[in-house]
């Protein structure tokens, strides 16, 4: 009998110890991932790493996604990204946040998160990462399935095809810019040939500092935006938020573009003061910058229109999204050219002769 309990007890014993074993929790690896729809970095992490990562670990990994197009989730991600002190070379879409870890981009994402993820569930799994009020900004509390993955990439593919809103603004834009320039160099293949433009009525070359004014204020207000890391107030046309966020927002990765337009309408403005107000009794030095005046105006212009065009092509064909005020400063720039390019092929006209 005493034999008998001896067993019992020790079949017992391995029973619990083996349910135990079996109710104990795999490790979790947690992190979250934030990204914008139409962006084609997000599309490469969210529909083409995630999957095989989910597919491995599976409920072993926990990836909560955010898009940061709307502006509550655009302030909360850039409010993250000061608090890891991030870099301005490394802000933007995609940005996953793991433990005190910040991956940026597609190359950096799949290239380093399998080995934290091995590195987190050796040691035992990690929760979320530390970010303020991160419950209220989830868009689920439960893990991210393949499926669920499938399906996000799959929205953000089919948001190529140009049905957001702005889109119809942003392709009339673009033609408006490209007329401009074809102006300009048919203008300027007549001016070689002798045959000026007509320059238009005096009162035409009040509008440019007006223009330039207004441009200004917009690529101020635009780099603000940028710096400060707030969210831009787009108004019923386009997300020009989901634009800010774009890698594609800062040329080198550090210089914001709106700093380089704002810097573009200073020159512009200093150019038609130094046009307007160089002659006459002016010194000899200023009198001859003056006569260069419409040339350099006119060389700003164009560039301004080929860095628009450039800019707008992005909106529509690469980030897929509109940003109005973007469009605002194109279309300032396109009346700029128009405007410069009668009284610099006049002076052309007047050289030649």
């Amino acid at each position: 009998m005493r034999k008998l309990t001896v067993m019992l007890v020790l079949l017992l014993l391995f029973g619990f110890a083996s349910a135990s074993r079996t109710l104990a929790k795999e490790p979790v690896v947690r992190a979250v991932l934030f990204w914008a729809e139409g962006c084609p970095s997000c599309q490469a992490v969210v529909g083409e790493t995630l999957p095989v990562l989910q597919a491995r670990y599976g409920d072993q990994l926990d990836v909560q996604l955010i898009e940061v197009s709307e502006t509550l989730s655009y302030d909360y991600f850039r409010q993250v990204e000061d608090l890891y002190r991030a870099p301005p070379e490394r802000r933007g879409v995609p940005a996953l946040f793991i433990a005190d870890q910040l991956l940026v981009g597609d190359d950096e994402i799949p290239a380093r998160l399998p080995a934290l993820i091995e590195q987190y569930l050796a040691a035992g799994g990690i929760g979320y990462p530390n970010l303020p009020d991160l419950a209220a900004h989830l868009p689920a509390a439960q893990p991210l399935a393949l499926n669920a993955v499938s399906t996000l990439s799959g929205s953000v593919a089919t948001e190529s095809e140009p049905a957001a809103s702005g889109f119809l603004l942003a392709q009339v834009v673009m033609g408006i810019l490209v007329v401009a320039l074809l102006y300009a160099l048919v203008a300027a293949a007549l001016g070689m040939l002798g045959r000026g433009v007509p320059a238009g009525p005096a009162w035409l070359g009040t509008l440019t500092p007006i223009l330039a004014v207004i441009g200004l204020g917009v690529a101020v207000y635009l780099t603000y935006v940028e710096t400060q890391n707030v969210a831009a107030v787009c108004g019923p046309v386009g997300d020009c938020n989901a634009v800010q966020a774009s890698p594609y927002a800062r040329l080198f990765g550090f210089l914001p573009v709106s700093l380089l337009g704002a810097i573009g309408y200073v020159a512009i403005l200093v150019a038609w003061a130094v046009g307007r107000f160089g002659q006459g009794r002016a010194p000899a030095a200023a009198r001859g910058l003056a006569e260069l005046a419409p040339l350099a105006l006119l060389g700003m212009a164009l560039f301004g229109v080929l860095f628009s065009i450039y800019l707008t092509y992005l909106e529509l064909f690469i980030i897929y999204a509109v940003c109005l005020w973007c469009l605002t400063s194109a279309v300032i720039m396109a009346a700029l050219l128009a405007l410069f390019v009668g009284p610099a092929t006049a002076m052309l006209g007047e050289e030649e002769s």
